[in-house]
């Protein structure tokens, strides 16, 4: 089963990991990059409190 949305989103990032020669570090600087430059459109949650375990 083809799933056209799916194609799309991996033909894209294909091109994009082509562009840094598929190096994952370069990728990551350009996404801290692009976020520095987009910084209103960030969203950011307050942390959740933490849970408690229980033990069996």
């Amino acid at each position: 089963m083809n799933d056209p949305i799916v194609d799309e989103v991996r033909r894209i990032r294909r091109e994009y990991a082509k562009r840094f020669d598929f190096d994952l570090q370069a990728m990551a600087a350009d996404f801290r990059k692009k976020e520095q430059q987009h910084r209103d459109q960030l969203v950011s949650f307050s942390p959740r409190p933490a849970r408690r375990r229980t033990t069996a």
